[in-house]
């Protein structure tokens, strides 16, 4: 009985949002749902904020591995929340209502922590991922096998036909074959095979969701309740 309400809550929430992409009369039922799931999504934020707050300050009074990086985390937290909640420094363009505006208007404290501490922070943790790719790109273009090679030779036109020595090299292929060129090889590799393996995937990815979906839907699949009495 544990899990059998929440699921039952699940299942008829499901089928009313894919009815109603064909069944018009139950638009109006899909609307209601997705403003229960905005409420939902905002008291699941203020646990998430809470969670946080608490794995993290007993991590800093336990002076566990890595308790330097909880504090952090949480000053990082407490600071940004409170910027935006009270909008400092948000530009006032009406006077009778000086909350009005938005947090991350451009010269706001919660714009200026995105533009000058976020975004910094992000281009530096994918350049250091970068070294990683590089790495792993090593290893997986070893000439082990037919497969490998076929890779290989495939990045190295990609690569390749992406620089201007591409260009260069095979400037000299009249335009009846320009096909063969280098860049002509790149648009192909990724306009017809790159292309006909994402549709591939993708349709594969579809039917696992529609699969799952359907899953849930019926209660066989009830893990995301967690261990309930079924």
């Amino acid at each position: 009985m544990k899990s059998t309400i929440p699921w039952l809550i699940a299942a008829v929430a499901g089928s009313v949002v894919i009815a109603a992409y064909f069944i018009p009369a139950a638009q109006s039922w899909q609307d209601a749902i997705g403003q229960w799931f905005e409420v939902l999504a905002a008291v699941a934020f203020i646990l998430g904020g809470a969670n946080l707050c608490l794995q993290n300050l007993q991590k800093i009074s336990a002076r566990q591995a890595g308790w330097g990086y909880a504090a952090v985390t949480l000053v990082s937290f407490v600071v940004t929340l409170g910027v935006g909640l009270l909008k400092i420094g948000v530009p006032v363009e009406d006077p009778q209502h000086p909350w009005a505006g938005s947090y991350q208007a451009e010269g706001s404290a919660e714009w200026w922590l995105f533009e000058y501490a976020y975004n910094p922070l992000v281009a530096t943790m994918f350049a250091l991922l970068a070294f990683y790719v590089a790495s792993a790109a090593f290893r997986a273009f070893r000439l082990k096998n037919a497969e490998a090679t076929l890779l290989l030779l495939t990045a190295f036109v990609v690569l390749l036909g992406r620089t201007y020595a591409g260009t260069v090299l095979t400037a000299q292929v009249p335009d009846e074959y320009s096909a063969f060129s280098i860049p002509g090889l790149t648009t192909i590799i990724m306009g017809v095979f790159n292309t006909a393996g994402q549709r591939a995937i993708m349709i594969g990815i579809a039917l696992g969701v529609a699969a799952t979906s359907l899953k849930v839907l019926l209660g066989i699949n009830r893990s995301y309740l967690g261990s309930g009495d079924g």
